[in-house]
């Protein structure tokens, strides 16, 4: 299986922090964020190869990678002059990941869970569904993607921030797409996951839920509130 992580966002609601540090480097718990889920990733027999994209701050996110993760042989970093979009990185770099299933990661947020679980509900999947996401349960609907879903586990619809949410289980912005829908996004010019992608998976995405730990650290208040809870997943 691949791996994408998408590390190239400037975190602009986390700023004055963001103005030197991209927001997937912010640190946790005295470690950059990034490094969680490498951590997580080279440690998984599952995953071939993992891609990251950067664009902001790109000099500061391809250092450290240099410097900590340069005897990962894994590891492929993706350079983007512009931002392509969550959808758009994938689109351009189609040609390496229509072999396999892909998993795609926003690496701006904070997440502890079995990544072989996910794998394997992924793999027993109902055989309509084209691909999983991940999800958790939060206890702000009203400020995430609240996701609609079936008695099969079939994700129905995708409610964005809406004033009644109808439930408390939020997309967490962990994927795993079939090669099929890398190749939609390709052919269909796709440059955003949430406003394009998902639309067109509606009836046919299978979701699995985080019950560990998963939080966006987009905002100052859940910075600071990841930073406290984390403590309990550090040795």
């Amino acid at each position: 299986m691949n791996a994408v992580l998408l590390a190239a966002g400037m975190g602009t609601r986390l700023r004055p922090l963001t103005n030197d540090i991209p927001k997937c480097m912010v640190p946790i718990c005295g470690k950059p964020l990034l490094d969680y889920w490498l951590e997580m990733l080279t440690e998984n027999n599952n995953i071939d190869r993992i891609f990251i994209n950067v664009c902001y701050l790109e000099e500061v996110v391809v250092s450290h990678l240099e410097a900590k993760w340069k005897t990962c042989t894994k590891l492929v970093i993706w350079r983007e002059k512009d931002l392509l979009g969550t959808a758009g990185t994938l689109r351009e770099n189609a040609s390496l990941l229509t072999n396999k299933d892909t998993l795609v990661i926003h690496a701006d947020n904070l997440s502890k869970f079995d990544l072989n679980t996910f794998i394997q509900a992924h793999k027993k999947r109902p055989p309509t569904s084209q691909a999983t996401m991940m999800l958790f349960r939060t206890q702000y609907p009203k400020e995430c993607g609240i996701v609609e879903r079936d008695i099969n586990n079939i994700v129905l619809k995708m409610h964005e921030k809406v004033e009644e949410p109808p439930g408390d289980l939020a997309n967490a912005a962990v994927y795993i797409l079939t090669p099929a829908i890398i190749d939609w996004i390709k052919k269909n010019n796709a440059s955003d996951i949430s406003l394009e992608v998902i639309p067109y998976l509606e009836g046919k995405m299978y979701s699995w839920v985080n019950e560990i730990y998963h939080r966006d650290i987009g905002t100052p208040k859940s910075y600071k509130l990841a930073q406290e809870e984390f403590l309990a997943f550090i040795p």
